[in-house]
């Protein structure tokens, strides 16, 4: 199948769209599927993490849009008006064309599939209408323009595939149709507890404090604020990993807690699985990745009961699960589960138990049955599980080597539309 990955988000951009798509295109690679990657241009001088793309035997094309800078976030980047996404579609040839994270490109992406006639997967991954609330985008009207612009798109696609069950019911409850689940996997040996490391701990938590950390963006809708009780818990060390427009705000706020900025590949995850505990605090998340990363490396978990992580946490069973928003509740549930290392260790063990098996290559796999699903719809044909092939017999650390993207030439001379 060939296949048109059309994303707000890619590497060396930093975030669960651009982690997710990257995953499945090699998905696609290793399934002998033809995918092509359209995305905006990253900052000029970017360079993408060297953990980040594997050696392989097949090329993955990525196609730069022109873009720019979002205003008061420049990490985050928006595609210009350009021929280059309805050349590159033309000359792909796509079989369905997947919408990651649908909004600027992504309107684009689906106006052309429509045009062209093309089945279409749409992939919801963010709640804009909670961070048009969060920057006060539009005022009461933020929200509302949101969500009428997420209809659009979703509607127009063949079918939507949201990350967990707090978000398709979201999309459901705001007039979205044709919702199905798609979750995401997880590296579970990347993200082991093997990867403890004691000079580490030490290094952080000299005089033998509990570790908790927080990985991701340091961002307004994230919430990292909620963490300032926990920074000043005795006997507890607050660990920050990750980069932002907050990141000078927060080291004010938190001047207790240790910032480890931007952390990548194995050395994230010898962070990881050298916590004591995790917490997150965004209560805008359609799934929580980072939650899911430290559950596989055996690390007990508190977050929001909220979204995402209402369907990865088991409340008193994997971590806690606390009132959104409730400085005072994440500041009580991390003391409680500070004082009690053997709880800590039982629900590491059981969060490690309950993610293992949600492996890239089965949801990768789970996403080919969509795609069949809905090249059938789309064309009133029988659904040809066939062309999806089975799951490989080796196991998971044998798989192939992750492919190396090279940067497609444009089909097109660029121009403005």
């Amino acid at each position: 199948m060939r296949v048109a990955i059309v994303t707000e988000s890619f590497p060396p951009e930093v975030n669960g769209v651009a982690h997710s798509v990257l995953r499945t295109a090699e998905h696609l690679v290793r399934r002998g599927h033809q995918p092509l990657v359209i995305t905006p241009a990253p900052a000029r001088g970017s360079s993408s993490p060297e953990h980040t793309f594997g050696p392989g035997a097949a090329d993955l094309p990525v196609v730069r849009i022109p873009s720019v800078p979002l205003p008061g976030y420049p990490q985050v980047r928006l595609a210009l008006p350009s021929s280059r996404l309805g050349a590159a579609l033309a000359a792909h040839r796509p079989d369905l064309v997947h919408l990651a994270s649908p909004f600027i490109l992504g309107a684009r992406g689906i106006a052309q599939a429509t045009r062209l006639g093309l089945p279409s997967v749409a992939v919801y991954q963010t709640d804009l209408a909670g961070y048009a609330q969060a920057y006060r985008i539009g005022g009461g009207l933020g929200a509302a323009a949101a969500w009428q612009r997420i209809r659009t798109i979703h509607r127009a696609a063949t079918r939507t595939l949201a990350p967990s069950t707090p978000a398709a019911q979201d999309l459901t409850a705001h007039g979205v149709p044709r919702v199905h689940l798609w979750p995401r996997g997880v590296d579970s040996l990347r993200f082991h507890p093997r990867h403890r490391d004691q000079a580490l701990r030490r290094a952080l938590a000299p005089g033998g404090e509990v570790l908790v950390g927080y990985v991701g963006r340091l961002a307004p809708e994230k919430r990292v604020d909620l963490l300032a009780g926990v920074a000043a818990l005795p006997g507890v060390r607050l660990v920050v990993i990750g980069d932002g427009p907050s990141a000078g705000a927060l080291r004010e706020l938190l001047p207790g807690a240790v910032f480890l900025g931007r952390r990548t590949g194995e050395e994230l995850a010898r962070c990881y699985a050298s916590f004591d505990l995790f917490v997150h605090t965004g209560p805008l998340e359609t799934f929580c990745q980072t939650i899911q990363e430290a559950m596989a490396s055996g690390v007990a978990v508190v977050g929001p009961a909220a979204g995402g992580p209402l369907d990865l946490i088991g409340h008193r069973r994997t971590g806690l699960l606390v009132a959104p928003r409730d400085q005072r509740a994440v500041t009580e549930a991390v003391a409680e589960l500070a004082a009690d290392p053997q709880r800590r260790a039982a629900y590491g063990q059981a969060g490690r138990g309950d993610v293992t098996a949600r492996t890239w290559e089965a949801m990768g796999d789970l996403l080919l049955r969509h795609y069949a699903e809905a090249v059938a719809e789309h064309h009133g044909t029988p659904v040809r599980y066939d062309a999806v092939p089975p799951a490989p017999a080796q196991p998971v650390e044998e798989l192939p080597a992750p492919v190396a993207p090279v940067e497609h030439p444009a089909p097109v001379e660029e121009q403005a539309v």
